[in-house]
């Protein structure tokens, strides 16, 4: 397995930061990161490290002769074939094989292979690069070790966010670190954890207790406060992940793009997507919806692509059906949104409603253990009845102090209190730029909490069992 997060943030994090900021030059320091990542990816995948270094290293070969060669279609084409067919082999082999056992009739038996962790991440960022430089939008890296830190940088390997290759282009080459810098990404990687620490695992205790639940204990009550649950911890797991990679980046000079931006508060499927996971649903769009000609080829057209684009979103994430239904259920509903006027004329309360309703129900498919499980609680979450003794139990028994105060306080932090936070320290300064009094006790208070957030945090990993991120696993 990965480090514990206990061990990453006493043990690792900590030396490798030190030493980095010890280090002159960007050169030592890219080398640094280049050895730590390759160090975190191997002490919980000492075998694939290796699978990782050799896409790194095709990948460049792509990009390199690109521009010496005038055909970059046919190197794109390529490179589309390598990384795919590195991703289908060991992520979708048994997957293909049961589907066909069950669609013909036949008794392949499948091919079991272990699934390199962040396989999905860091192929689609592989990917990106090269079709970025065969389309002319960015040159060609010369440096190896370059692309390589790109491809294997250890905050986001393995859950994201996708990092486009020209966003940090610079970066590799020329950053700078300074205090404030310093400050932010760790007051946004101590908020993500404890996003995780705190809500995601307490609220997820609940979920899990749900979907693994027998069929006679689960009610109305029980359907809906697994699926509420679920919805809490998948946000809350997956944006604190995606804070604890931004806070880290920008510790050591990069600047990652935000990966969510408050999609609980979306009032159409369609702004949920921009507000959601925004580095996959961008990258699918920039490398899939746009080539299969968008929205420019009429409705019908544009609803196809949709459902192509959300088909492969779902696959993207899992090996299995559950996955595959839950994109082509928002893919409904985005088609839908974008045939009928009518969604657009809906008040926002009930816009707000309606989509988190979609929202909701995907999730119980894109959680439970199979299609019909899936279809079980979805049932249940309207028809759940009659709510006897021991379902009742069971759900009483869910709702502990401590998960209704983690409840309560992932429901308040899905409102946007961060960035509020983030402009009053901004604004409350001086002509020159410099902090006032003010702003620098609103700093000092900010740090003592991180301070506090950051011990709670360490307590509790300290008493409790290695609890991966949800996104480790695709």
């Amino acid at each position: 397995m990965i480090f514990s997060s206990l061990e990453f943030v006493c043990v690792f994090l900590p030396a490798v930061f030190a030493l980095y900021c010890l280090l002159p030059g960007v050169r030592c320091k890219n080398a640094l990161l280049i050895a730590a990542s390759l160090l975190f990816y191997a002490y919980g995948e000492p075998t694939y490290v290796m699978l990782m270094i050799f896409s790194a290293s095709v990948n460049y070969l792509f990009a390199r002769l690109a521009v010496s060669l005038r055909y970059q279609k046919l190197l794109l084409y390529l490179a589309v074939i390598f990384n795919l067919g590195l991703l289908i082999f060991f992520k979708y082999t048994s997957f293909v094989a049961e589907t066909w056992n069950w669609v013909v009739g036949a008794d392949i038996e499948p091919f079991e292979v272990e699934l390199p962790i962040g396989i999905s991440f860091f192929t689609f960022q592989a990917l990106s690069y090269v079709a970025d430089v065969c389309q002319g939008k960015i040159k060609a890296q010369k440096s190896f070790p370059k692309v390589l830190l790109y491809i294997c940088f250890f905050p986001q390997l393995i859950a994201g966010p996708i990092i486009k290759y020209r966003d940090i282009e610079e970066a590799l080459t020329k950053r700078r670190m300074d205090l404030r810098q310093i400050s932010d990404g760790m007051r946004r990687f101590i908020c993500g954890l404890g996003k995780k620490i705190l809500i995601a695992n307490t609220v997820g205790q609940a979920a899990d207790a749900v979907f693994g639940a027998g069929y006679a204990d689960i009610n109305i009550l029980a359907a809906w406060l697994g699926a509420a649950s679920y919805m809490l911890q998948i946000y809350y797991d997956f944006s604190g992940y995606s804070d604890m990679a931004i806070g880290l980046g920008q510790m050591f000079g990069f600047q990652f793009r935000e990966n969510f931006r408050y999609p609980y508060g979306a009032t159409s499927v369609k702004e949920f997507w921009q507000r959601w996971h925004i580095s996959l649903s961008s990258w699918f769009k920039e490398y899939l919806y746009i080539p299969l000609g968008g929205n420019r080829r009429g409705k019908i057209r544009t609803a196809a692509n949709k459902f192509t684009v959300f088909f492969f979103t779902g696959l993207w994430h899992g090996a299995n059906w559950t996955f595959v239904l839950w994109g082509l259920f928002h893919g409904f509903f985005s088609a839908l949104e974008g045939w009928l006027p009518f969604f657009r004329k809906i008040p926002k309360p009930l816009a707000y409603v309606y989509t988190m309703l979609v929202v909701c129900i995907g999730f119980v498919m894109f959680r439970a253990e199979d299609v019909m499980q899936g279809i079980f609680l979805i049932r249940q979450m309207f028809v759940g009845m009659p709510l006897d003794n021991d379902s009742m139990s069971f759900v009483l028994g869910q709702l502990t102090p401590w998960f209704l105060a983690m409840a309560l306080a992932g429901l308040i932090g899905m409102a946007p209190i961060r960035p509020l936070a983030q402009r009053i320290r901004d604004f409350d300064g001086n002509e020159a730029g410099r902090l006032t009094w003010r702003g620098m006790a609103f700093q000092a208070m900010l740090d003592v909490g991180a301070v506090l957030l950051l011990f709670w945090c360490i307590v509790r990993l300290s008493g409790h069992t290695y609890n991966p991120f949800i996104y480790f696993r695709f």
